[in-house]
């Protein structure tokens, strides 16, 4: 089947019990035990902790659309991107992207760190930073791509078979291209994490993460994390995003040719100085992310000539919600330096090119002519 149609018909397109068009919310904590003289696992539904219809449904079709053995569903993105790391052991050590999410570089240098875990944060748009701070104890690399908020590219082949030759656990997170566009575990891969918050939910209406495991065996060590640390979500958000991946093709695709649009026309204005955007032809990388990725996504960030423009650009804005987050049916205009990025100190923000100038756009479903329309008079001097 072509990936639209996957999107649709995964398995779980049907209640078999019923025949509804759907999958049931499970509303339930608990489960009859039927036989009381075993344990557990004796049956696949005990305690909703440990296992839900609704999840598990959720859980078979993001691990069909990512191609891997389990899936695996979070509280929330970061709750996924924390119970990975988890798996982790003090002494550890872990590479990772130094332009991750803010949030994943916060609880790998705040709390993990803390725990013991070694971590190094390197430009892994250069495999060969990867390659040079292996350790003898390095047992994993985190990447993200394109990144956030510059949109960097990184290459995924090169990082992951420089893992692969070394050993090491290769996690990607997805969350920017979502298995629409880009399939890390295709690449050799062995965990993908998504916040399913964003575009797989689609709706700016729930918060939950998903992890997905390249083989059953590597499934079999996170499930105990997932169950032990409990960060799980419970079934309506859990139906919520079954319900948003359905309309997925759809809108990315809406969403990206808005994307296209707008950032041909950003690279035009004239209080506009950069536009970071991997569907432009002088991005750096582009050939990379075409090699690894169907196409450029509906992310962009861009940056004015001062912060003044930029301060003034969310008061004025009045078609995309001046917010964090991204993903949802309506555009929205977040502020890195405050938000996604806030807890990075500001010589490193400075460093790597988040500045107070810079404004990420995560493109929704309006029209393209009228964001135009809208951007412009908000950037637009009074």
């Amino acid at each position: 089947m072509k990936f639209g149609t996957l999107l649709i018909h995964n398995g779980h397109e049907t209640d078999a019990g019923t025949g509804a068009l759907g999958v049931p919310v499970y509303q339930t904590s608990t489960f009859l035990r039927r036989d009381m003289s075993k344990g557990p696992d004796s049956q696949e539904y005990d305690y909703s902790r440990g296992g839900n219809p609704t999840r598990k449904a959720l859980e078979d079709v993001i691990a069909a659309l990512e191609n891997g053995a389990r899936g695996f569903a979070f509280g929330s993105g970061m709750g996924a991107i924390s119970s990975v790391i988890g798996m982790l052991s003090t002494g550890d050590h872990i590479i990772a992207s130094e332009d991750i999410y803010g949030g994943s570089v916060f609880v790998l240098e705040n709390f993990y760190k803390r725990w013991g875990l070694e971590v190094s944060l390197v430009d892994a748009a250069d495999p060969d930073q990867v390659r040079k701070a292996i350790k003898p104890n390095t047992k994993a690399v985190y990447l993200e791509t394109p990144s956030n908020p510059l949109l960097k590219i990184t290459d995924l082949k090169a990082c992951i078979k420089i893992a692969r030759e070394a050993g090491l656990l290769a996690i990607v997170d997805n969350t920017f291209m979502t298995p629409y566009l880009q399939r890390p575990l295709d690449l050799g891969a062995d965990i993908v994490v998504h916040s399913a918050t964003k575009f797989l939910g689609g709706h700016s209406d729930v918060i939950l993460g998903l992890a997905v495991t390249r083989t059953e065996e590597l499934g079999k060590k996170l499930y105990p994390v997932q169950n032990s640390y409990g960060a799980i979500p419970g079934p309506w958000d859990e139906w919520l995003v079954i319900r948003g991946i359905k309309t997925l093709k759809v809108r990315l695709e809406a969403a990206q040719n808005t994307a296209k649009i707008l950032a041909d026309w950003l690279v035009k204005h004239p209080k506009v100085t950069d536009v970071y955007y991997p569907g432009l032809p002088n991005h750096p990388g582009r050939a990379i992310h075409e090699a690894q990725a169907s196409g450029p996504g509906a992310m962009l960030a861009f940056k004015t000539q001062t912060e003044e423009q930029a301060l003034a650009f969310y008061k004025r804005v009045r078609l995309a919600a001046a917010a964090p987050s991204l993903g949802g049916v309506e555009t929205i205009a977040s502020r890195p330096v405050t938000m996604s990025h806030v807890a990075m100190s500001a010589e490193k923000r400075e460093r790597l090119g988040v500045t107070s100038t810079l404004i990420r756009i995560a493109f929704g479903l309006e029209d393209p002519e009228d964001l135009i329309g809208d951007f412009d008079q908000a950037l637009r001097e009074e």
